[in-house]
């Protein structure tokens, strides 16, 4: 006996794929999409991890820019920041996934827009990890991100 095919569902057994909710997005994408600024945006929606991947962003941005210039404690400075940043928006995306039916694992698709709020966060967690050396968390975000969408890994 054959079974239909199911939308979304992984014919190899695998979890289906884990959308989040539009409402945990769509007002910090608009409000950003303003012109508000991140931390007003974050204090605002501290749900949505949206803002706290954009903090988390701009923080880089800040310790690459020190890391060009020669400052090593200004790099650190932003590094840290930017982990910080991170991991909350990279947590309050864990929430929601867990609430959306997410196990722990399997896809979290990148082109459904209220998802990357999260995938963002996960990917400047990273980035944070490796300017503090923390190798073993980098390996396992990349390990993260690519099982939730293997094309922004």
């Amino acid at each position: 006996m054959t079974t239909p095919h199911q939308p979304g569902a992984d014919l190899l057994g695998g979890p289906a794929p884990t959308y989040l909710p539009a409402e945990l997005s769509e007002p910090a994408e608009a409000a950003l999409g303003a012109g508000e600024p991140a931390a007003s945006v974050a204090a605002a929606q501290p749900a949505s991890s949206l803002p706290w991947a954009v903090l988390a962003e701009q923080a880089l941005a800040g310790a690459d820019d020190a890391r060009a210039a020669g400052d090593d404690a200004a790099r650190l400075a932003h590094a840290v920041a930017a982990y910080a940043y991170a991991r909350t928006g990279y947590h309050r995306g864990l929430d929601a996934l867990r609430r959306a039916g997410w196990k722990g694992r399997g896809p979290v698709p990148w082109e459904h827009a209220p998802n990357r709020g999260y995938l963002r966060s996960v990917r400047a967690l990273a980035g944070a990890a490796a300017h503090v050396g923390e190798t073993a968390e980098v390996e396992r975000l990349g390990d993260l991100l690519r099982d939730g969408d293997p094309s922004i890994a």
